[in-house]
Formats: C-alpha cells, sequence, structure tokens
C-alpha cells in the first residue's frame, strides 16, 4: 500500500536532488506538494486506484504534472523522472542531509569534488582531511561532519510518530472488525507516545489465534508477511514493519503492561513488587510472598491479576500511570504518594499561537486559516508568519513594512472572525540570540514567537547563552522550537533545557512544544525539565495549512511525556490570562 508518508518522501527526494542541481523553483513546488501530500486526510493512491484523477489534481500544490507523478508511482512503484535525477546524482540524499550544515546543495557539491555518495564515502573524506580543501568548506565543517556521522547512522533507523500512528489507528481498525478479537491495543513505544517508534507493536486478546492471525496477514494493506506462527506474525505496510502477538483473555491486561514497556519502567516496577512480595511478567501478578522459589517458573504463585492493566498497578497499591509517563522518571515515586500530574488533553487547547499562511510559506490565507481554527472549537487564534532573517526557507521572510500590512489585514479579518484573532510573527534568533524587529513592529503585534533556524551547530555552551538571551528579551512571548532540530534529518541544538527553562521562568516566557510530528520539539523529557524549573509551555502546530492544525494531537501527547498539566499550558487558558501573559 502507498501511503502519504512514502509520496512526500518521494517529492522531498525530488526537491532536494534538483536544489543539489542548482535548479531554482522547483525545489519550492516539489516541497510545497511534499507537505500537502503528507498531510492530506485520506490516502491519496485510493483516489489513483479509483481512476480519480481529478481529485488527485485538485490537492494544493499538485497540479498536472506532479499528479502524473503520483499516478506513476502509485501504479508502477517508481517515478522514471526520478529515476534519472538518481542516476546522474547517485547520492544517499537522505542520510547525508542528516549531517548538521550539509545540506542538498552541500551534498551535490561534495559528490562532484570528491565522489561523495554515502556517509562512509564522506567519513572518509573528511578523516583524509579532504573536504577542508573544498572552496566554501574548512577545518570547523569538516569536523562537525565527523562529530555527527553517528547521530546521522542511527537516526534514519527509526519512524516518525507522525507517520507510525495513523498505521497503528488503521490496524486496530482492522483488527477490531474481526470477530474473534475481544480485545486490541498497540503496545511498545508507539503507546507511549515516543517521538520515533521502531516497529509498531500490536496486541490482541482472542480464544482463536489461527483464526486471528490468518486474518491479519491477508489484510489487504500487507505488503509482505514476514512471519508468522501460532501466537504472533510480522508484516510489513508500506515501509513500517508491524509486529501482532496474540494473547488469551485473561492475561491481556498483564500483556499489555509489560509490552508496553519501557523497559526501564518495567524493572523498576517489577523491584517494586519484589519488596512487597509479589512478582510481575506478562502472564500476571502473582503474590510469591509463601513461595520458596519465586522463580521457578513464570506463573508461579497465587495470580492475583493480569486481565485488566489497571488491575497490574492495582495488585502494588498503585493507580494507573498513563503510558506517557513510563520512563522511569519518577513516576512509580510520584503514584506512590498520590502526586501524578492531571496531564492536559486535546479538549484542554484553546488555541494555537504559532501557524503560518501564504504571506510567507503557508498555502492559505488568513480568512481560511482563521475559518479552520474557529471549526476547531478555538477561542482564539494567532498567526506568526516568518519575519526575514538567515535560515528562512527561500527566503520568505516578511520585511518590517509587509509584518505592519499583514497586522492591518489580520485585525480586519478579526473583526469579523468568531474567535480573537492575535496578530502575531515568528522572528528569527539569530547566533546571538537577538531577533531583528523594530519598536514599531513589535509594538504592533500580539504575539512574538523568536525561534532559532541558523547556526545550529553551536557547542551547548553557546548554544545555551544564545537561548538564554532570547527568553530574557521582553519583547518574545514564546521560543519557538528551541532547539531546530528536525527529526531524522538534524539533530538541532544542543543546550541546558534546565538552564534556559529557569531563565523563561525568571522572565515569564512560554518555552514551545512544536507540535510538527518531525520537530516534537520541546521533547518529553525536556519539558520536564522545563517544568520543574518553573517554566510554563505553549502548545503549537506550526501549521502551514488547515489540516495541519490537527499536528496538535502529536504535541499534546508530547507534553505529557513531560508531565505537563493543563496550568502549565499557556494555551489551554482562557484568553484573558493568556493576554496578561503576552508581551
Amino acid at each position: 500500500m502507498t501511503t502519504n508518508a512514502e509520496l512526500a518522501a518521494r517529492f522531498e527526494e525530488f526537491a532536494d536532488l534538483l536544489e543539489a542541481d542548482d535548479v531554482e523553483y522547483k525545489p519550492r513546488a516539489y516541497r510545497r506538494a511534499a507537505e500537502n501530500v503528507r498531510a492530506h486526510p485520506s490516502p491519496i493512491a485510493d483516489r489513483v486506484e479509483a481512476g480519480d484523477r481529478e481529485a488527485v489534481e485538485n490537492i494544493d500544490g499538485v497540479g498536472d504534472a506532479i499528479s502524473s507523478k503520483i499516478v506513476e508511482y502509485v501504479e508502477t512503484g517508481e517515478i522514471e523522472e526520478l529515476e534519472e535525477l538518481r542516476a546522474e546524482l547517485p547520492i544517499d540524499m537522505a542520510d547525508l542531509t542528516r549531517i548538521e550544515g550539509v545540506g542538498p546543495k552541500t551534498a551535490g557539491k561534495l559528490y562532484r569534488e570528491l565522489g561523495v555518495q554515502t556517509l562512509d564515502d564522506l567519513e572518509a573524506a573528511a578523516e583524509a582531511g579532504e573536504v577542508q580543501e573544498v572552496k566554501g568548506f574548512g577545518p570547523k565543517t569538516e569536523a562537525n561532519i565527523l562529530d555527527n556521522l553517528e547521530f546521522a547512522r542511527t537516526v534514519g533507523q527509526r519512524h516518525l510518530v507522525g507517520e507510525a500512528r495513523p498505521l497503528a489507528d488503521d490496524v486496530l481498525a482492522f483488527l477490531e472488525s474481526i470477530d474473534a478479537v475481544e480485545r486490541c491495543e498497540v503496545a511498545g513505544s508507539i503507546r507511549r507516545w515516543r517521538e520515533t517508534i521502531g516497529d509498531v507493536d500490536v496486541l490482541t486478546s482472542t480464544t482463536e489465534n489461527e483464526a486471528v492471525i490468518e486474518t491479519f496477514v491477508a489484510w489487504d494493506s500487507v505488503d509482505d508477511v514476514i512471519e508468522s506462527g501460532p501466537e504472533k506474525a510480522s508484516v510489513r505496510v508500506g515501509e513500517i514493519r508491524v509486529d501482532l502477538r496474540v494473547v488469551v483473555p485473561e492475561e491481556f491486561g498483564s500483556a499489555l503492561q509489560y509490552f508496553t514497556g519501557s523497559k526501564d519502567h518495567n524493572v523498576s516496577l517489577r523491584n517494586y513488587a519484589i519488596d512487597r512480595g509479589m512478582k510481575l511478567n506478562e502472564y500476571g501478578a502473582f503474590d510469591v510472598s509463601e513461595i520458596d522459589d519465586p522463580d521457578a517458573g513464570q506463573r508461579v504463585g497465587e495470580r492475583v491479576a493480569g486481565e485488566t492493566e489497571e488491575g497490574m498497578y492495582d495488585a502494588l497499591g498503585l493507580p494507573w500511570m498513563p503510558p506517557e509517563l513510563r520512563e522511569d522518571r519518577g513516576e512509580i515515586a510520584a503514584a506512590e504518594t498520590g502526586d501524578l500530574p492531571n496531564l492536559v488533553t486535546r479538549a484542554d487547547i484553546r488555541g494555537d499561537l504559532h501557524t503560518h499562511t501564504e504571506w510567507s510559506d503557508g498555502n492559505n490565507t488568513i480568512s481560511e486559516m482563521v475559518d479552520a481554527a474557529t471549526k476547531r472549537g478555538y477561542e482564539y487564534y494567532g498567526i506568526a508568519d516568518h519575519a526575514e532573517g538567515p535560515g528562512v526557507v527561500g527566503g520568505m521572510g516578511l520585511s518590517g513594512e509587509e509584518i505592519l500590512e499583514q497586522v492591518s489585514d489580520i485585525r480586519e479579518v478579526g473583526d469579523d472572525a468568531d474567535i480573537e484573532v492575535f496578530a502575531g510573527i515568528e522572528a528569527n534568533v539569530d547566533a546571538e540570540g537577538e531577533i531583528d524587529l523594530s519598536d514599531e513592529v513589535i509594538d504592533a503585534l500580539d504575539v512574538i514567537v523568536a525561534s532559532p533556524h541558523s547556526a545550529l551547530d553551536q557547542d551547548a555552551g553557546t548554544a545555551t547563552g544564545r537561548l538564554v538571551r532570547a527568553v530574557e528579551n521582553p519583547a518574545i512571548d514564546v521560543l519557538g522550537h528551541p532547539s531546530g532540530r528536525l527529526l531524522n534529518q538534524r539533530s538541532g541544538l544542543d543546550y541546558d533545557i534546565t538552564a534556559v527553562g529557569r531563565a523563561a521562568a525568571e522572565h515569564d516566557t512560554a518555552l514551545e512544544v512544536n507540535s510538527d510530528p518531525r520537530r516534537l520539539d520541546l521533547w518529553g523529557s525536556a519539558v520536564q525539565a522545563a517544568l520543574e524549573e518553573g517554566a510554563k509551555i505553549a502548545i503549537d502546530t506550526d501549521a502551514h495549512q488547515p489540516s495541519t492544525l490537527e499536528y496538535v494531537r502529536w504535541g499534546v501527547h508530547t507534553a505529557r511525556r513531560g508531565w505537563a498539566e493543563p496550568d502549565d499550558v499557556i494555551n489551554a487558558w482562557d484568553e484573558t490570562r493568556i493576554r496578561e501573559f503576552l508581551h
């Protein structure tokens, strides 16, 4: 099954190869098409297979030429023009551009000058001192490449939760349609909402193992059956592996707890159980206080829980813990003392402070984005297009004069809207931690999100100082995607989140959880560290079109991984309170 994410990846590769070949304009068109294809609410391949070519052409940013390539890929598994580009530039672009500071143009130059095609080629050239001899490079760039090779090699082995979770939802829907399935749920890192996952793990309970597994491997979305046995099966759907495990109904809860993890959480929970004469495993919770050798077997002792996951924790005198918390970061102690957080939910979110329109790199008008926010039931909504500055894609940032012109348009739309509309901007945090906005522009705006977009290879001390200076700036309301990372692409800034969180708390600057599944920045442990310093967060989508307002799903679960409660999230506050917070 060709997924939207798979199609989007092909067009992103198109854009990269064209950019590497110094082609102008076209890369931007392919990137826009990729974004719209990835965010499309339904499988585009279904429209192709139904012969509905018009529906494909009508996707924003997809005209006749790109829709033809979509049809070609769905029907044949390749795009002839892309294959020709690959032959001209035989570069492992996805791997090479995961190195911080190596973009498509740089990769193209390294290929032409040194014949670099892979990470191994790049490592060999850097270790030989050849990279610094290329015009435009130098010893610092060469050292940066060597420092980032390990990251580039490891991240590509995992999938974004924003790509894998929709597939998991489809798997659950299919399993729930099977009569023999009594219960089913995802497990593993995807249930804990980690930002990247290895495989999609799914658990079912049934008394008819064979029927369930036979039906699962015959699912029409399956591209390949990796293995199939009496209790588990593994298949490939698109580029993602799905592992199904089947258990008896009375062990569903214990298996779900066990296979959800994390490993560290489970080890600590098992030790907690041992101290209380209990034994936990995937088969249940057992009272072994009267057993001479509790390790004599998996089911030794009196079984006191296992049918439900809640029962597993209750057997230890603990409340159920949300999967997002199960990383062994203090959740067991908090549960024991009754101090588990009341985690934020999607229903708590009242607005979005960081979104884009066609004024910069978005795809829709101000009115269209405000209408979409209104339909979501938001109380307020912020437009924050890019200001001009280093690192802004395609040089599409707004000048001071253009920002003031846009503010006027935002006010006009806001006057007719059913929700409050905030006029904002996404300013650029430069290498020193400053933003380039005039006092006139600052005074005209309701909200200023400031984000790092360049110089993302600074050392930790420099990066920390840079971000601290930014949050100390009285004009800045929200520090956007603080590290600047792109998952599976670049690592972004390495900095001390404790220091930044402390400064943000002192200066009433919120730290953003950017909900774009390619960012999720801040991430869970960083959110937790910032909140411990008293900082507040903003869960923003960075949406570039109406459909990507749904990215809030990923942001909320990321914030939950950081123990965030509604009061910690400024856009879970009412309009009066958030206006008081905004500088």
